[in-house]
This record gives structure tokens, sequence and C-alpha cells, in this order.
């Protein structure tokens, strides 16, 4: 996998060669995503589309405990004329697809207010946990502008049309409860807990067979694209990939000896 040398704008922290969480780190601008910050993703995740190497899974999550992230930088596009405002969504746009098109899980741990592209990017993770003291929304409209890396998209798969509108047209913040009864977060957890159950769940994914996994999130995320004949035939076709793979053979063969698997991802 090809890991960038430094990163601009976050930090990895790796908690095994399977394992790491990745932070966005400007706490002092409660992690606002500037144009470094998009290359940071891009650099880490594009490749993951292809060569997970031996990471099983990744904790996304911001540094401090007042923000995930607040969203786009608005002191940097201040003085942006439209062509420099096009080239530098381009930039989150590609970040917004490296997330989506990561073959490795992403457990998104939100630990303070998440909005606009902050949002947004937490919604590109394949679930996400949060602290009780979250805060979620996507203002853009109130800004003149409107979600563009995902969040109209993500959010109504999540919630549904008709609240997504709400959310969405109003501008409106809502609480991590709130994000909870909607479909948003999986689970809300006190501040001190919501990292130790990150790792907690990610490792639980770690343990698994990694090609069943991988097969196992693209099968839903592409199946939920499609009407269910044809999503029904997309799952056999990932669930023939892991058939003949030494992760198969190892499975049934921890089961029947009654020890834990020990998958190699081949």
């Amino acid at each position: 996998m090809s890991i960038p040398l430094r990163f601009r704008n976050m930090t990895r922290e790796d908690v095994s060669d399977r394992l790491c969480i990745l932070r966005f780190n400007r706490p002092d601008v409660l992690n606002a995503l500037n144009t470094d910050t998009s290359r940071d993703l891009i650099d880490f995740f594009k490749p993951l589309a292809f060569t997970p190497g031996m990471l099983r899974c990744v904790i996304l999550t911001g540094a401090g405990d007042r923000a995930f992230s607040a969203g786009g930088d608005l002191k940097e596009r201040l003085a942006m004329d439209e062509v420099s405002w096009r080239a530098q969504h381009a930039i989150i746009e590609e970040a917004t697809h490296a997330l989506l098109n990561c073959v490795v899980p992403i457990v998104v741990a939100v630990n303070g207010v998440a909005l606009g592209g902050g949002f947004e990017m937490a919604l590109c993770g394949d679930f996400i946990l949060a602290s009780e003291t979250a805060k979620f929304g996507l203002p853009e409209v109130t800004r003149g502008i409107m979600p563009g890396a995902g969040g109209t998209q993500n959010l109504a798969r999540a919630v549904g049309e008709r609240r997504a509108k709400q959310l969405v047209l109003t501008g409106a913040h809502f609480t991590a409860a709130q994000a909870l009864d909607w479909g948003v977060v999986n689970e809300v957890l006190p501040p001190d807990q919501l990292l130790p159950r990150a790792v907690e769940v990610a490792q639980m994914i770690c343990d698994n067979a990694p090609i069943s996994v991988s097969q196992i999130k693209k099968a839903i995320h592409c199946g939920l694209q499609l009407d269910l004949m044809s999503a029904l035939a997309f799952e056999i076709q990932a669930y023939e990939r892991t058939v003949g793979t030494m992760d198969r053979h190892e499975g049934i063969a921890a089961f029947n000896e009654k020890r834990k698997p020990n998958f190699k991802g081949h």
C-alpha cells in the first residue's frame, strides 16, 4: 500500500499492522477541511481501492474532543474566485470518491461536531459511532451553496427522502440522539468510550476473512443501487469470489477443530 511519507493536516496511528486510526488534525479550527486535508484523504484512501495490503480496517476520527470536522475551511475559501473555487472543489470530490471506493472498511468515530463537508466525509464511511456530544448538520444552504461531497445522496440513503429534504433545506443541526433514532449513526457512547468502542468493533472486522469482508462491503453498497434480482445476481458473484480462497478452507477447518481461524487474505 502506498502511504504518504508526510501528512499535511492528518495523523495516522497504527493500532496494529491490520488497523490504523486516521485523524483530522486541525483542532484549533475544529478540524476544518482545507485543500491540504482533502489531498491527505486522497493520498491515503485512493490506493486502498486496489491494494489494501495488510490493512483490514481504518478508524476515521478527529483530533481533540470538540470536533470530528466542522466542515469546509471558509477562511481559505474567502478570497477564491469562481475558477479557484471549482478547482478546489474538484479535489474535494476526488477525496469523496477515494473514501467511497475504499475496499477496506471505514469505521467513523464522530467525537464532536460534524458539519458540512465534515459530515459528508463521515457519511462516506461504512458506519458511524458517535459521542454523546456530537452534533451533525449540512448547513451549506445557509451559505449560498449546497452539499457537494455526497451529502444529499448519502444522507437521503440513511434517513429517507423526506427527512433528508427537511435537514438539508433548513440547514438545521441535530444531536447524536436524533442521529441514532434516524439511522445516521449506529451507536452513541460517552466521550471516553467512543474510541475504545471503535477499536473494539474494528478489531472484530480485522479478525474476519478480509476477502469476505471486502466482498460483503461491495455487495451491500453496490446492491443497494440495483433492483432486487440484479442485486441478488451481484451477491452471488461476490460470494463466488470467496469459494476459491484458502481462507474459506481455514474458516471451515477452524470451526471443526474448535479454534479461532487465522485468515491470511488469500
